[in-house]
């Protein structure tokens, strides 16, 4: 009974404990100090006792457009690691964690300067310790790091208000880059990603301890970053992903699936994305790396994250590493070969002819690495759309559709099913012969024109005279629409229009010619 009484009574010393703990609750930060009393750590600072009461006791809070900043009331540095034995700096690591938890505002560098350069310190500090690190990470000091990771990497960007995306290469080549823009603070992100790296990297790290705080919201989170328009950011980012993805092989399938939502948020709905370039990169090595044969789930991945991916505007800025990741398919399986060129023919662009040259570019990379069988799958509708490259009045689409005939390995596809290819492609080099403006071009007509011919010159006269047949009965039945014109002209305009009649004209189809004439020679006879 007496035991209740005294424990209803308020106990002086927990008051004011909470009272020092509260100097930094306003903003969602713990004090370095009172996080580590309260979990019983003994705090040893360097800096004399009569040290705080001359700081101002007024509470400025500092705000950013990035970084929510923390509330500031002066901090001190703590002891160094070689200062305490060993038994104790796990808990001092774990105290230069929560002191490392203060956010600053970074847009103003006047500001907090004393704060921020022994934050800078502490930093440092713990960077060489998880370097030198033996013993096992605690789990508390893996939860304190990444408590730390998260308060002072995630964030929310400001709105971006450019006209492109995507690293700036906007207009798949056509637009003039912009500078990349620098963020301030990236001095002190720079030791953050530096310590994140390591940790990650460092053999005292157990991932099967890790991977509970290292979770799927905490990867979920790193990606939003990709976007950044720093690129310092995203080549850290792209780094600490890829030691992510192969210290925690419980989380792979979620990294995979998490970055397709990216890139089908950023096809289908944004088209704004500042990393894409960035996970590439780290997917090449990814998919470098899966076993054989192939998962359906990596094929699926291919085909409906990869392959749309050339339809952005903005594919220019991060086509060399889509077309490497695209390549690393092709290698393990090369029947993923005649999927890869049509879904190539599915977004091919049809007015941006930077872009044009581009996918011709990665069309000659694919078809060297194309068998014959999966070639015949797609030939004919493919030597179509070069047909029409071919005939281009931009020269260099032209020109680049053109080259492909200096490869080896595609003329010997070629020659392999020339009876199918030939008749499809010869129209195309004849009216470039005739009709095109640039001397370049015709050179390089008349050069394919000729390796043609040298192929198979049976077929080629036979493709020549077919074609030569197909213009004369195009220029007959051109001329017999002419003419069936003129006669209803002619019938029209012996017997005038009056009063309101309603007259129809509409130009006449390949089907309706012989009715026309027919009904021309009857109104003929009927007025005569």
């Amino acid at each position: 009974m007496l035991k209740q009484f005294f424990n209803k009574l308020p106990r002086k010393s927990s008051s004011a404990s909470s009272s020092k703990s509260g100097t930094l609750s306003g903003s969602g930060q713990s004090n370095p100090g009172n996080g580590a009393a309260a979990s019983g750590i003994p705090i040893q600072r360097t800096s004399s006792s009569t040290a705080a009461p001359t700081r101002s006791a007024t509470v400025k809070r500092m705000s950013s457009a990035v970084f929510p900043s923390s509330v500031v009331a002066g901090i001190e540095p703590l002891v160094s690691f070689k200062d305490v034995p060993n038994g104790e700096k796990p808990n001092l690591f774990v105290s230069k964690l929560n002191l490392c938890c203060i956010v600053f505002d970074f847009s103003d560098p006047n500001k907090n300067s004393a704060e921020k350069d022994i934050k800078r310190q502490t930093l440092l500090e713990l960077i060489e310790y998880v370097n030198s690190a033996n013993a096992r990470f605690t789990e508390q000091m893996i939860a304190s790091s990444c408590k730390m990771f998260a308060v002072n990497l995630f964030r929310v960007f400001p709105p971006n208000y450019r006209s492109n995306s995507s690293g700036g290469g906007g207009g798949g080549g056509e637009a003039e880059e912009e500078e990349p823009m620098f963020d301030p603070a990236w001095p002190h992100l720079q030791l953050v990603y530096d310590l994140l790296l390591k940790f990650i990297g460092s053999s005292a790290l157990d991932a099967k301890v890790g991977k509970k705080y290292f979770d799927h919201s905490f990867i979920l989170r790193l990606l939003d970053l990709f976007d950044s328009e720093d690129p310092r950011e995203r080549d850290c980012l792209k780094t600490i992903l890829h030691r992510i993805y192969g210290k925690f092989m419980v989380h792979r399938p979620f990294v995979r699936k998490s970055v397709s939502n990216i890139f089908y948020r950023f096809v289908f709905e944004t088209d704004r994305h500042n990393g894409i370039a960035e996970l590439l990169e780290v997917l090449g090595s990814v998919i470098s790396g899966f076993a054989l044969p192939l998962k359906e789930e990596h094929k699926i991945f291919l085909s409906r994250a990869l392959i749309p991916l050339h339809k952005p505007r903005t594919v220019g800025s991060y086509l060399q590493q889509l077309t490497y990741c695209v390549m690393q398919f092709l290698e393990k399986e090369p029947k993923l070969a005649s999927s890869v060129i049509a879904g190539l023919l599915k977004y091919w662009p049809v007015t941006n002819s930077q872009k044009e040259v581009m996918f011709l570019s990665e069309l000659e990379e694919v078809l060297e690495a194309t068998n014959v069988v999966e070639f015949q799958k797609c030939m004919v509708p493919l030597f179509r759309r070069l047909s029409y490259c071919i005939n281009s009045s931009h020269f260099q689409v032209a020109e680049r559709a053109l080259f492909l005939w200096n490869n080896d390995h595609i003329m010997s596809l070629v020659a392999q099913n020339r009876q199918m290819i030939m008749p499809i492609i010869l129209p195309g080099l004849e009216r470039n012969t005739r009709h095109h403006w640039n001397h370049s071009i015709l050179n390089l007509t008349l050069n394919v024109r000729k390796m043609l011919s040298e192929m198979d010159e049976g077929l080629f006269t036979a493709c020549q005279k077919k074609l030569e047949e197909e213009e004369e009965q195009r220029a007959a039945l051109e001329e017999k629409r002419r003419l069936d014109w003129e006669l209803l002209e002619a019938a029209a305009a012996s017997q005038p229009v009056t009063g309101k009649t309603a007259v129809l004209v509409r130009p006449p189809t390949a089907t309706t010619t012989t009715t026309a004439a027919t009904t021309a020679t009857t109104i003929t006879s009927t007025l005569a």
